[in-house]
């Protein structure tokens, strides 16, 4: 088996004990659980980096080629940035919303099979500082819609005045909307980087800065929601339910840009075509 294999594997063990243990803190407010899996998603976070590295060493190239690869850095991506929001606001419901999508992506990444030869243009250094850029920016953005989802939940119950047992681990209204804010704050500047470097990227492999592809039209449409929404928190005060499903729909815009436009459209951004197939 080789070492990357291996590696992902226990992982996997490591996240997914993280989840359950995050779920047992919420669902049956055993704090001890929470910080018993903190330190496994520790673990498995250095797992997941040693995967990455030992991929990289096999493939020369940044691992984000196929579906697999790019499921599994966009978990590592999302692992870290939560452990770094952690840090400051020890929020172990955050980690139940967070831990279980993480588990998935390398679940899903698993099942989707190993990479072929890789395309030429990837050889370009400004590829690794693309993927990063963006994958960050991927990542605060699903902390950001993690906090939105949190935010209606709550304020339904508050609005209706029926309280289930989630409620009372939920954050405060005001604490949620800071969250949202402090990702928006942290997730612009990192795609905007992104989307720079990946034309960057572009020119030095296709002779050209912008091509209008699917994926790109589509980077840039998530960019001016991302945009508008950081506007209007700036400018207007948006706050509360406006700016929370505003994270959520610019979300989903992102998901499809990463794997709607990967998947079923064939572009230069394509896995196909990263693959060099």
């Amino acid at each position: 088996m080789n070492a990357n294999i291996l590696l992902y594997k226990i992982t996997l063990l490591l996240y997914f004990a993280a989840t359950i243990l995050y779920l047992v803190d919420v669902i049956a407010r055993r704090q001890q659980a929470g910080r018993v899996g903190r330190w496994l998603l520790v673990g498995g976070l250095v797992t997941h980096l040693a995967a990455v590295a030992a991929r990289y060493m096999v493939a020369g190239h940044a691992p984000v080629v196929n579906l697999n690869e790019s499921l599994s850095f966009f978990a590592l991506a999302l692992v870290v940035i939560y452990l770094l929001f952690d840090l400051k606001y020890r929020l172990t419901i955050l980690g139940a919303f967070c831990c279980p999508l993480a588990l998935a992506m390398m679940i899903f990444g698993a099942a989707a099979g190993p990479v072929s030869t890789a395309n030429p243009a990837l050889d370009s250094w400004w590829f690794p500082v693309h993927i990063t850029l963006a994958f960050a920016g991927y990542a605060v953005f699903t902390l950001a819609a993690a906090a939105g989802v949190m935010y209606l939940m709550q304020e339904r119950m508050l609005k209706s005045k029926r309280f289930s047992g989630l409620y009372y681990r939920l954050p405060s209204l005001d604490v949620l909307d800071s969250i949202n804010y402090k990702c928006l704050t942290f997730g612009f500047p990192l795609m905007t980087m992104g989307i720079i470097s990946g034309a960057v990227w572009a020119n030095s492999a296709w002779g050209g800065y912008w091509r209008w592809d699917p994926k790109e039209t589509w980077a840039l449409i998530t960019w001016f929601l991302y945009a508008a929404l950081l506007h209007g928190r700036l400018t207007i005060g948006w706050r509360g339910r406006r700016a929370a499903i505003f994270a959520i729909i610019g979300f989903l815009c992102l998901l499809f840009t990463f794997l709607g436009v990967n998947v079923m459209m064939s572009d230069l951004h394509s896995f196909n075509a990263l693959e060099g197939r």
